[in-house]
């Protein structure tokens, strides 16, 4: 039998497998050289950027000086000890803060800010058997995790949570909770160290993972209290604030400017951080960064420190049932044509001359006769017969604080006439005394007349100041009998800010300037040089002009130099003349006295609004003295301080002296630690 013979042929579909692996190696092929010739650079700088570390160290905030040159806000070098969170290292933190609690010094206050919670987590990690014995095996088999954490923590009390521990686990606990407060891989500040005790940990730092030491800087203030709570405070980001930095360059552990001045001026004084890169070959290199930029304050140190001498000299002076509560005085200083605050000075908290407002009484009478002027219901000369008044129905009778007769514009603001305000808030109002009874139909206009006019002034309404929020006062409601009485002041209240921006409107002949803290912005001094390169220097800026003419600013400016110098026509002094006899300066001014009620009595707020000279200002002043009993022991605090302010703002002009640095170091430095957002009174 003859075998046939087979064919040896490979299968169609194993020739295209084969071409198949043929293309893949052809194109691993070409891809390998593709990226070894072409990408091959990039990919070994890719190799270079993965094996480097690079590692950032703040720098120092910008400085704050005065307008005079003194350093106001600085810096010192301040050791921190960071820790870095990493999920799953719970074991590793305890041990680490167990460690540590050696080398820190722990007060009371620390173990007492502890929160129950925190004594209760703490306790759950490092006591796990007697943790688990608080549930029953049943308990722990048919809940869920969250309800058998919440059983035990319902079971353990803080009170038996401490019984339970010695001194030094305490102290560990309250290191734990430091700890925590940080975000995952960023460093977070768990304490200010000395330089000793930095040594003694730097030793064994590689004992401890994710501790480090810091080189931070704190800010410390030569002139202690003084002016210190508007330069503001520094800190931590907030957390609600905390996308918003990020997106802005920022990490979570930075620090910035928490209120005030270093709030408002953060992006000025914020420094350019150091960065120590380090590549895969050890090889290091520097970028030193860059301080930030200095603020040059509008203010005058050692006339802050006069006037708060002053202020506080007067006060203290007076007798202990002078006030129906607490002792306070504001003085804010200013330089009408520029808007530089030169001092903002008190009794108690600064900050209450920006955030506190007051009736101010007759020192609202040059806006309501200007306002007058405008609206064409009295003129230059025009006359009333100042005698008590009374109204039909449940309104309160109006009167001056004497009878004065017929006065005119010039002698109202002299003598300090209610009638004559009141006469104009009527005219406004198209109300006829005597004859319109309880129709007072026409009393909404006049309300918004006067209140717009204010405004021009500054009064009830933002004055611009370069602080990140103010309070711009508070309106009452609108009622026949409270129109006459907002028309000499004693019913709308306004800030010691907006008083002396008024005033310095008042001697600019009607040009509201914007008022600022900080003159220049200035570059880091570097070298020999005292100052660095003036970056942006802020020239004065005008709101608005007020709408009155020259001639009626005239009149004004007449009447207020009669209320502090050369006694009318009739030969009767202002109610100043005799507080500022002999003054050499040729002040002008108002004062005011408003009627209000303090826990149930009958008080006064004393004001008084000045510029000098008269003829061309350089210095507007704005004291309010608020809670006063009646009494005559009272009387005159607000004149007062208000003259020796005067006197000593134009004595210093003819030898400038150094401001007094503090000599308690306590008063020097901020803590930066826990910084929290000022609560401020809004209420006036």
């Amino acid at each position: 039998m003859v075998r046939e013979k087979r064919k040896n042929h490979i299968p169609f579909r194993l020739n295209v497998l084969f071409f198949a692996v043929f293309a893949l190696f052809s194109i691993l092929i070409l891809r390998l050289g593709f990226i070894q010739i072409v990408e091959g650079d990039e990919y070994e700088s890719m190799l270079n950027d993965e094996g480097e570390q690079t590692a950032t160290v703040d720098a120092p905030r910008g400085l704050m000086l005065d307008r005079n040159g003194n350093t106001v806000v600085d810096n010192e070098l301040q050791l921190s000890l960071t820790y870095t969170n990493r999920p799953g290292n719970e074991e590793e933190r305890i041990a680490i803060a167990d460690r540590l609690s050696s080398f820190l010094d722990i007060t009371e206050d620390d173990i007492d800010d502890i929160t129950e919670r925190e004594w209760q987590d703490y306790w759950l990690q490092t006591r796990e058997d007697e943790a688990e014995q608080l549930v029953s095996e049943q308990e722990q088999a048919e809940l869920e995790d969250e309800e058998v954490y919440q059983l035990q923590l319902d079971m353990l009390s803080q009170d038996e949570i401490m019984a339970d521990m010695d001194e030094d686990e305490m102290e560990a606990v309250a290191i734990w909770t430091e700890m925590l407060s940080g975000y995952n891989y960023s460093p977070n500040r768990i304490a200010e160290i000395e330089e000793e005790t930095a040594h003694a940990i730097g030793e064994l730092l590689h004992e401890l993972p994710g501790t480090d030491i810091m080189r931070d800087s704190v800010r410390f203030y030569p002139y202690g209290e003084s002016f210190s709570r508007f330069l503001g405070q520094t800190g931590s980001i907030p957390s609600e604030n905390l996308e918003q930095y990020i997106g802005e360059g920022y990490e979570r552990s930075d620090t910035i400017g928490t209120t005030f001045l270093e709030n408002e001026y953060e992006d000025v004084l914020r420094g350019e951080k150091a960065e120590m890169t380090t590549d895969a070959d050890g090889n290091e290199t520097m970028d030193p960064g860059k301080r930030g930029n200095d603020l040059v304050l509008t203010i005058d140190m050692a006339l802050q420190q006069e006037l708060d001498s002053i202020i506080q000299g007067v006060i203290d002076g007076a007798s202990g049932d002078t006030f129906l509560d607490d002792r306070e005085a504001y003085v804010v200083m200013m330089e009408p044509d520029t808007g530089e605050i030169l001092s903002m000075a008190s009794y108690g908290d600064h900050l209450g001359t920006v955030t506190n407002a007051f009736e101010i009484g007759s020192t609202i009478k040059p806006a309501t006769v200007l306002a007058g002027y405008t609206h064409d219901v009295i003129d230059h000369g025009s006359t009333y017969n100042d005698r008590p008044l009374t109204f039909p129905g449940d309104a309160r009778s109006v009167s001056s604080w004497r009878n004065m007769g017929t006065v005119d514009d010039i002698d109202a603001i002299r003598m300090s006439s209610n009638i004559y305000m009141a006469g104009i808030a009527m005219e406004m109002a198209d109300y006829e005394y005597g004859a319109s009874g309880t129709d007072w139909s026409g009393a909404s206009t006049a309300y918004r007349m006067l209140r717009n006019h204010y405004r021009q002034f500054g009064l009830g309404t933002e004055t611009g100041i370069d602080l990140p929020f103010e309070m711009t006062g508070i309106e009452g409601t609108e009622n026949p009998e409270n129109l006459l009485f907002m028309s000499f002041g004693q019913f709308d209240t306004y800030t010691p800010l907006q008083m002396a921006q008024y005033t310095a409107t008042l001697a600019n002949d009607g040009d509201r300037i914007k008022p600022k803290l900080v003159k220049e912005i200035r570059e880091p001094a570097t070298g020999s040089e005292e100052t660095g390169a003036v970056v942006r220097q802020f020239t004065p800026e005008v709101l608005n002009s007020v709408n009155n003419t020259t001639a009626d600013f005239d009149r004004m400016h007449e009447g207020m130099r009669q209320v502090m110098q050369t006694p009318g026509s009739n030969g009767t002094g202002g109610t100043a003349y005799s507080d500022f006899s002999g003054a050499d300066y040729s002040p002008a001014g108002k004062t005011g006295t408003a009627q209000v009620t303090v826990n149930g009595q009958n008080g006064n707020n004393q004001a008084m609004i000045a510029y000098a000279p008269h003829d061309d200002p350089e210095v507007a002043i704005a004291v309010i003295v608020p809670n006063l009993s009646t009494g005559d022991n009272a009387s005159g605090l607000a004149n007062n301080i208000t003259r020796q302010s005067l006197d000593a703002y134009f004595e210093m002009q003819e030898g400038q002296p150094e401001p007094e640095e503090v000599k308690d170091e306590d008063e020097m430095y901020q803590d930066q630690q826990g910084d929290e957002e000022e609560e401020i009174d809004m209420e006036g």
